[in-house]
């Protein structure tokens, strides 16, 4: 199979989650022999970032303006057999046109924001990768967040048929590794600055340095602001690449995961973050929201926390108490939550999808996959 991706970034981690969860799902689907053609706008932030310059058993085609690649886009999708736009690409809606004028392959599209995306559209506040076409002639749009938000895609944007696609850790980089000294911490917070996160992040994260002086906590990623309240036993490390995410999370007693504000109310939204901190083995205490008990068993595998005596509860756990939580998430997350689970469940949605241009024999050999 090929697919041509028109997305927000496959070579920069920086800022943003799209790029981790690609990287895993594009390892995958090479190793199943697939070929994927990712169309990336090169734009000096993740530039300056950059850290993929190639994806295997496929082609990363970073352009600077639309006009510029159409031709090639065009000519990558003669051949191929399925097509993707994704949220947040920044030539979205001429994609989108370009995707959808071009027969016989499966026309795709991928909300890796879908929270984000209906709030936006509920505001009338104006899409880059949604135009006047909505969502209605694709074949297929997959979702980040399950539940309710795949309904709403039908109602509101006219999508006929619609399917999650979750996060996921690719176990050939996420993986318990040795603790690193400047990394260690008895409670870590790994993500990107987001207004809305921080009212959580206050209570969960903050609010609890101050109820435990004696911890060590420590915040990595990027963005976050001088005004942010920091505290004598808060420690901060800068972006680091999804490489140094394993000693990062390796190093820590226990490790915060918190959902921005849209997603949590949503609901059905695992972080790729979730996943990617229970395969390498360390405990997981989460905030709350509608669906996290069909991904991870509360109290077993996942611990949750609503109050910032929630979180002091969670940091004042024995070690092994806190170890059997690291295992039996870390066993549920490879057994259902990897970058192959999600890639044969895609295989599987294209072959369903398929026209009768898509490879013959793929849809049966997939759908059993």
């Amino acid at each position: 199979m090929k697919l041509v991706v028109f997305g927000l970034t496959v070579s920069s981690s920086w800022g943003n989650g799209h790029a981790t969860l690609w990287r895993g799902l594009i390892r995958a689907l090479a190793r199943h022999g697939h070929r994927v053609v990712f169309f990336e706008k090169d734009v000096p932030y993740y530039a300056s970032t950059r850290d993929v310059f190639e994806i295997p058993n496929g082609d990363l085609i970073l352009y600077e303006t639309w006009s510029s690649i159409r031709h090639r886009a065009m000519a990558e999708l003669a051949d191929a057999d399925a097509a993707m736009v994704t949220s947040y690409c920044p030539d979205g809606i001429a994609a989108t046109d370009l995707v959808l004028d071009t027969s016989r392959i499966v026309r795709t599209f991928y909300d890796l924001d879908t929270p984000v995306t209906l709030s936006k559209l509920r505001a009338s506040e104006s899409l880059t990768y949604i135009g006047r076409r909505g969502l209605r002639e694709f074949d297929l749009v997959l979702s980040y967040t399950g539940g309710g938000a795949l309904e709403k895609l039908q109602s509101e944007l006219g999508a006929r048929r619609v399917a999650p696609l979750y996060g996921h850790a690719d176990p050939d980089v996420h993986h318990p590794v040795a603790p690193t000294e400047h990394y260690v911490s008895d409670l870590s917070y790994l993500g990107t600055y987001a207004a809305d996160r921080q009212i959580a992040l206050q209570r969960l994260f903050i609010d609890p340095a101050g109820h435990r002086p004696e911890r060590r906590f420590l915040i990595g990623g990027a963005q976050y602001p001088d005004t942010f309240p920091w505290q004598p036993n808060i420690h901060f490390v800068r972006h680091l690449p999804p490489s140094e995410h394993p000693a990062f999370f390796s190093s820590s007693r226990l490790t915060l995961n918190v959902t921005r504000q849209a997603m949590a109310k949503m609901g059905w939204c695992p972080s790729g973050r979730l996943f990617e901190a229970s395969a390498c083995g360390v405990p997981i205490l989460s905030d709350n929201w509608e669906g996290l008990d069909s991904f991870f068993d509360p109290g077993r595998e996942v611990l949750i926390a609503e109050t910032t005596e929630d979180a002091v509860a969670a940091l004042d756990l024995s070690d092994a108490e806190l170890n059997s939580i690291s295992r039996f998430g870390r066993e549920r997350t490879l057994a259902e939550h990897t970058s192959e689970h999600r890639a044969r469940q895609l295989e599987a949605l294209l072959a369903s999808t398929s026209l009768p241009s898509f490879p013959e024999g793929s849809s049966t050999a997939m759908m059993e996959a």
